[in-house]
């Protein structure tokens, strides 16, 4: 049997932005490390809620917690006029979410301002939100992105990484990729900014990855990062999710 030639197709917007997130962090020296962290007693409260709170979100809030704390989490490395560093007053968190649009699968970020001041409910609420909301309202600017030409959407990536006063509003200062509701690991989350990710959680223990920027720190800073990301788990995240549960309980009563 001959075989046959294959036939090209053009490449769809859908795949535009994670091109372009590629295309830079290749050009970031990332480095991951994990931890094996404690979440049991996290989890058997949050299976106790009335109303779920989405496992992401608890992560991205202790994360946020931590670079409080921790300015170097809140930096990044600018190329233009000359190499130099980026810190952000604020913490801007990109959480990674996938919707259908015109029957294909996006990759589309949802974006939360300093999660660390924000209840858990209130960031439920608008992750609910972001996975329920029509996909060309509530990603509008990401959709118009990705239909633009390469090379514009190039310029635009370029200037808002390298020049911009507003990489944080736009691209966040953090992000957080998880396939732990697959059974999948991610090995060394694909970005330019510092990214979470964990996997499957297993007898009440997951492993916590952080891929950071090697030119603006180094693995000891990381290494307490996330030990201080498990403490914040089962110390300040855990007292908000029983708080939930006693609501719920009082409520039921009344």
């Amino acid at each position: 049997m001959s075989v046959r030639s294959g036939r090209r197709k053009r490449i769809s917007s859908s795949r535009s932005l994670p091109r372009d997130v590629l295309h830079y962090f290749l050009a970031c020296p990332t480095c991951p490390q994990d931890r094996e962290i404690d979440v049991g007693r996290l989890q058997e409260v949050r299976g106790r809620l009335a109303r779920p709170v989405s496992l992401p979100l608890v992560f991205l809030k202790a994360f946020a917690i931590v670079a409080r704390r921790h300015p170097e989490l809140r930096q990044c490395y600018r190329r233009w006029p000359w190499p130099h560093v980026l810190e952000n007053d604020q913490n801007v968190a990109m959480l990674v979410v996938q919707r259908r649009y015109q029957d294909e699968p996006w990759v589309l970020w949802a974006k939360f301002v300093e999660p660390e001041n924000t209840p858990l409910v209130e960031m439920q609420a608008k992750l609910d939100d972001y996975l329920q909301g029509p996909v060309e309202q509530t990603y509008r600017r990401q959709i118009q992105l990705a239909k633009l030409p390469t090379p514009l959407r190039r310029v635009f990536w370029w200037w808002t990484l390298n020049v911009s006063t507003k990489r944080a509003k736009r691209v966040g200062t953090y992000f957080l990729t998880t396939l732990a509701g697959q059974g999948c690991t991610i090995q060394h989350p694909a970005n330019f900014l510092n990214s979470l990710t964990y996997g499957p959680v297993a007898d009440g223990r997951t492993r916590l990855t952080l891929a950071y920027d090697h030119r603006l720190m180094d693995g000891v800073l990381v290494a307490r990062a996330l030990k201080r990301v498990e403490q914040v788990l089962n110390g300040e995240l855990l007292e908000e999710l029983e708080s939930l549960v006693d609501d719920t309980s009082t409520g039921e009563a009344a």
